[in-house]
């Protein structure tokens, strides 16, 4: 399997989100990419350091406004009179502002809250590059997918499945597994399948391909009545326009264990067979395991394992791109059981 990994995704350091109204230090840290590449160590796969995806490929799934905020924004941030060390919205503007105004504030603390869903999305002075350099591993690993027609590995970090076209959200910048599919259907596939299987739905890729028929978006994750995003991820969200029936939201109970969650991947996998998709990209995050911090689902590592074999089952040419995961002692494991099962 060809992997793709870039050091510079080590200068996102973020350090701290609010969480039900306490400061919690931040789960999205440098030492997630340390411990996957212990994974990849461990299956002796080598990884490639491709270029950082430019302005002009980000482009193909996200708004130019937004590219400048996520580049610019960090400089602007500390002119500002007693600025903390990262870029953190202290409103959002609201359906009804949106609705009584069509001015577009240009202030950092204005656009911050417009190119931002939540509190645990921090932009510090190497958000950007490190934003555009897992940006490139997904555009690569894309890239030999449609060149060879096998499988690749993108250790992405940050993730991406939270980002929306014009949004940032969840620890998300980018949309990697978004990118990677569009550069497949640019490569010549007609048709492109993402599934999701990190514990969290992947409400960004859900919204960048909700009206396009080309595009499957299939998501496995935790109840979000209870768990984020909160507001979508639901079973009854099936795709709109030009979309509608071409997304799959399979949400599970809280504490559901590896036989409910690889019957409903399994199902989701189904949704896949049937749209008969030319490639496949998978957005893969560990935040299912039982081990995990802030878990919602009780997968352990022989679930993963069985996971990897099941999303290899579909024989498709498959761009996987690095998602969640937040225990630093146990993601390399996981990494190294999800590809062994895959056939790295």
């Amino acid at each position: 399997m060809k992997v793709f990994d870039h050091p510079a995704e080590s200068r996102h350091a973020p350090q701290f989100f609010l969480m039900r109204g306490r400061l919690r230090p931040n789960f999205e840290v440098p030492a997630r990419a340390a411990a996957l590449r212990e994974g990849l160590r461990a299956l002796r796969l080598s990884a490639e350091a491709p270029e950082p995806a430019s302005r002009e490929a980000m482009r193909s799934v996200h708004g130019a406004a937004y590219l400048d905020f996520l580049e610019d924004a960090a400089r602007d941030w500390v002119a500002l009179p007693e600025a903390g060390p990262e870029v953190v919205p202290n409103i959002h503007p609201t359906p009804e502002m949106l609705a009584q105004s069509s001015r577009s504030n240009g202030h950092v603390i204005a656009r911050a809250g417009a190119h931002t869903a939540d509190n645990a999305c921090p932009i510090g002075p190497g958000t950007f590059e490190a934003a555009a350099a897992a940006a490139g591993c997904a555009l690569a690993a894309a890239d030999h997918v449609a060149a060879s027609g096998g499988a690749a590995y993108a250790l992405c970090r940050p993730p991406g499945h939270h980002a929306y076209a014009t949004r940032a959200g969840g620890h998300c910048y980018v949309n990697n597994a978004a990118l990677a599919a569009q550069r497949l259907r640019d490569k010549g596939a007609a048709r492109v399948a993402v599934l999701d299987i990190d514990s969290h739905h992947g409400n960004g890729t859900q919204g960048i391909f909700w009206d396009r028929g080309d595009v499957l978006t299939v998501s496995v994750h935790g109840d979000p009545g209870r768990y984020y995003p909160w507001y979508v991820g639901f079973a009854e969200e099936r795709g709109g326009g030009d979309g509608a029936g071409a997304n799959l939201n399979l949400p599970l109970a809280f504490g559901s264990d590896d036989a409910t969650w690889l019957a409903a991947l399994e199902d989701g996998m189904a949704a896949v067979r049937t749209f008969r998709p030319d490639a496949l990209v998978l957005s893969l995050g560990f935040d299912a395991s039982k081990d995990e911090p802030l878990n919602a689902l009780a997968v352990t590592e022989d679930g993963f394992a069985r996971a990897g074999e099941a999303v290899a089952s579909l024989r498709l040419p498959t761009a996987i791109c690095q998602e969640g995961g937040y225990n630093t002692d146990i993601l390399g494991q996981l990494l190294a059981r999800f590809l062994g099962g895959f056939g790295a």
